[in-house]
């Protein structure tokens, strides 16, 4: 009954969550603003259907990541031969996880950064930055050096394995 309970919860815990996710991505208009700045309008419900597919894809890999053995399923019984071998001793696996990792990275950083960005202009803050300093000029490369400068301290953070120690 202890187990039935906690799944329910659970599932309910990460339907508000998503829900909020969505709702927030809605209420800024991220999606169409894309579409719009793209010239891709056409392809709206495809984006939309993307961002569903990927928040259920991550959602599933995080829950279920102990049970989700990729190097099993490239060549178990086997059908692998000598690409299985190699899978094991570690250098093609490493080769992968690394490319996927970095994919995922960049994916990441992009729709965090974007969304940032689109939250910032929503509540109009750069506008009125720029007005109330006189900055007219050169936003854009403010904004290219507050992006470089938060991918520098990110890479700090990992490189140093930061997180490990709770950040200090």
């Amino acid at each position: 009954m202890k187990t039935i309970f906690l799944a329910i919860l659970g599932g309910a815990a990460g339907f508000g969550v998503s829900g909020g996710v969505f709702t927030t991505l809605i209420a800024i208009g991220l999606i169409p603003r894309f579409a719009g700045k793209t010239h891709t309008a056409n392809h709206i419900f495809l984006y939309e259907e993307m961002v569903v597919c990927g928040t259920l894809f991550g959602g599933l890999l995080t829950v279920f990541f102990p049970f989700i053995k990729i190097y099993e399923w490239m060549g178990k019984g086997g059908q692998g031969g000598a690409f299985y071998e190699e899978l094991l001793n570690g250098s093609l696996y490493a080769v992968f996880g690394t490319f996927t990792l970095l994919l995922f990275g960049l994916f990441a950083g992009i729709f965090v950064g974007c969304l940032a960005l689109a939250i910032a202009e929503m509540l109009d803050t750069i506008p009125i930055f720029a007005r109330r300093s006189g900055f007219r000029h050169g936003i854009g490369i403010a904004i290219l050096c507050m992006a470089i400068g938060k991918t520098i301290g990110s890479l700090i953070y990992f490189i140093n394995e930061l997180f490990m120690y709770g950040g200090v």
